[in-house]
């Protein structure tokens, strides 16, 4: 290996792969073998580190060091130092350029042409010894950097250096690209969006039928009401019982009724309106039609929260990547529009639920102030 990689793996940590020589030079012109690292045929061995994009590159600095051995100066050991540097990414002469502004061959005289040195390149910086001792266009990165922001920079110039102190070396790592990052993480997003097509359309027919159930519930509520008003009209006018008896029937019937609606309030504990009740027939009908047809709620959930996770983290690596990413290829239209829908949902619901959380807290704050007032008032008279 003339390059170390970095890979992705299905935990989403990042497996870095150097490959430390056999033998490097210290700052005491000593040759010291790194005997761990080698294979039977003393070549070199690649080493295989894993790191998460949260931690920092102090981390790796330090797992990094515990694979090489330390460094003679003054007659001390010392632990090397480890520096990671990436090509800068701001704009100014040494930032990238476009195909329009790329510099054009020259003209040789035998009518030739040959192609300018492109510092902007990592690869020709890499190939070009006296072109990478006059580099200016990497920097330095702190060591309390994350790994992750390391390498959304890094990823725009495709590779990074890994500068030993001590040793005559620079170990180059290529970065992986938007597919290769994403890979895993787009497989499972795959895999998770054939889940979520067939539990959606179970999900869609129940709801429609539950919401047929409740206007067909609701049409017959204006049925009996109209019924009950033609009684009492044909009762009354059309019968010898007349107004007489009528009238106390109607006076209880509607008491009924009103009694009737208190104790429904109390059972929702929500507003008294036709809203409410329709969304309490809605959700009953619905958990019935779900259990009927084997629909785990809590695993739709589950997967419609995971699924929208991924969709934010491949999308995030896609900014980084500064790549137009089409999830209706990997997850469909019909997919994409669930966890749209969904996701909307779950921030109403959200939203809804601090906002009683802010009046449940508003009307204690109330009952504090009301009750120091009290106090405040009965113990004025007594000083």
């Amino acid at each position: 290996m003339k390059k170390g990689e970095l890979l992705t793996t299905p935990t989403r940590l990042l497996k870095l792969v150097l490959p430390l020589p056999a033998a490097v030079k210290n700052s005491g012109n000593n040759k010291t073998n790194i005997g761990h690292s080698l294979l039977k045929n003393n070549s070199v061995q690649p080493l295989a580190l894993l790191v998460h994009p949260q931690q920092p590159l102090s981390y790796l600095e330090r797992l990094i060091q515990a694979e090489i051995p330390p460094i003679v100066e003054n007659g001390k050991e010392k632990i090397p130092s480890v520096y990671f540097r990436a090509e800068h990414s701001g704009s100014g002469e040494n930032g990238p350029i476009t195909r329009r502004e790329a510099p054009k061959t020259a003209e040789e005289p035998s009518g030739r042409t040959t192609p300018t040195p492109n510092a902007s390149d990592p690869a020709q910086r890499h190939e070009d010894p006296a072109m990478r001792a006059s580099d200016n266009s990497s920097v330095r990165w702190s060591n309390s950097t994350e790994v992750g922001d390391f390498m959304r920079d890094a990823a725009r110039g495709r590779e990074f250096a890994i500068e030993i102190e001590g040793y005559d070396i620079e170990l180059r790592v290529t970065v992986p690209s938007f597919n290769d990052r994403t890979h895993y993480m787009r497989a499972q997003l795959r895999r998770m969006s054939r889940e979520i097509d067939e539990l959606a359309r179970i999900k869609r027919e129940c709801d429609l039928m539950a919401y047929r159930g409740a206007n067909f519930l609701a049409k017959g509520g204006f049925a009996v009401l109209g019924t009950w008003w033609a009684t009492v009209y044909y009762v009354t006018f059309h019968t010898e019982y007349g107004w007489d008896l009528i009238e106390p029937v109607t006076y209880l019937a509607g008491l009924t009724t009103i009694m009737g609606g208190y104790l429904w309030f109390l059972y929702i504990s929500r507003d008294l309106s036709y809203k409410a009740a329709m969304k309490v027939t809605v959700s009953r009908r619905q958990n019935a039609l779900y259990e009927a047809r084997g629909f785990d709620q809590h695993k739709w959930e589950q997967l419609v929260q995971e699924a929208n996770a991924l969709r934010r983290e491949i999308k995030a690596v896609a900014i980084e990547y500064d790549v137009d990413w089409d999830e209706a290829n990997v997850v469909g239209e019909d997919v994409k529009e669930v966890l749209s829908e969904e996701r909307t949902k779950a921030r109403e619901r959200a939203r809804a639920s601090e906002k009683e959380r802010d009046e449940v807290y508003s009307e204690e704050e109330k009952r504090k102030e009301e009750s120091a007032r009290a106090e405040k008032a009965n113990t004025s008279p007594s000083s």
